[in-house]
């Protein structure tokens, strides 16, 4: 096994959401598993490191990476301009392209029938990758699956609320509005599900703050404000009892 297979079956594992943001990618373990040198998946964990996938720190190691919100939306842009342009610059699609497409879309449709959320989760992603190439851009096909790995990992880390039978049925209006040879509407639906997609996501960004849930909980307790002292003279002698018995 290479390097780039390594490579890309940890991005695989990635948009199958078995591989979650942070997650550690210890050498020896992945050394062991796929029955290889600890150089040869160096070598791998370099290569998505070098693509923004993976990120090392020197003391521990090498982890999946967790994106900010400011990376999130720098992905969702560079997906949008990417995949409307692909469409925007392209010739009609020929017959076998398009029966890969739809080939593509009933694995989809079955994988959602199914009960492998993984298989699911990364027919759903690389339709974007299957619809460069159908285009005939491999360059850019390559980069979208590295940037489609990245927003996967956006949406598990802030909580996607988008829905997979909603993404499969808007993958098929968009291969429909191609097969028509309609590619400003293909154009105008791609850009309208990468929006949904993104628009999908609930979280706060965790970086803006890392200590924010810990600053709260750790506040100074604020003390009960004191009665006027007009009000503690109006009040009785029960309720002045009663408090006394109570404390």
């Amino acid at each position: 096994m290479s390097s780039s297979e390594i490579a890309d079956r940890i991005v695989a594992a990635i948009l199958a959401q078995k591989l979650a943001p942070g997650a550690r990618l210890g050498e020896q373990s992945l050394a062991l598993l796929f029955d290889c040198s600890r150089t040869l998946v160096r070598e791998a964990l370099m290569q998505l490191a070098a693509r923004g996938i993976v990120t090392v720190s020197s003391r521990r190691g090498w982890f999946v990476v967790q994106p900010s919100e400011a990376q999130s939306r720098e992905a969702f842009d560079a997906r949008r301009v990417i995949e409307t342009g692909l469409i925007r610059c392209a010739q009609p699609m020929q017959a076998a392209q398009l029966a890969r497409l739809q080939q593509h879309l009933a694995e989809e449709q079955a994988a959602l029938a199914g009960p492998d959320v993984g298989r699911r989760s990364y027919l759903l992603g690389d339709f974007h990758v299957c619809l460069a190439e159908c285009l005939g851009n491999q360059l850019l096909a390559d980069l979208l699956r590295d940037l489609t790995a990245r927003t996967t990992l956006i949406a598990m880390l802030y909580q996607s609320t988008h829905d997979a039978v909603q993404s499969c049925a808007e993958h098929v209006e968009i291969v429909q509005a191609l097969q028509a040879g309609d590619s400003p509407r293909a154009e105008a639906l791609m850009a309208a599900h990468i929006g949904q997609v993104q628009q999908a996501l609930r979280r706060a960004a965790p970086d803006d703050d890392p200590l924010a849930e810990l600053r709260q909980a750790l506040a100074p307790v604020q003390p009960p404000a004191s009665p006027p002292a007009s009000a503690a003279r109006d009040a009785s002698p029960a309720s002045a009892t009663y408090l006394g018995d109570l404390l």
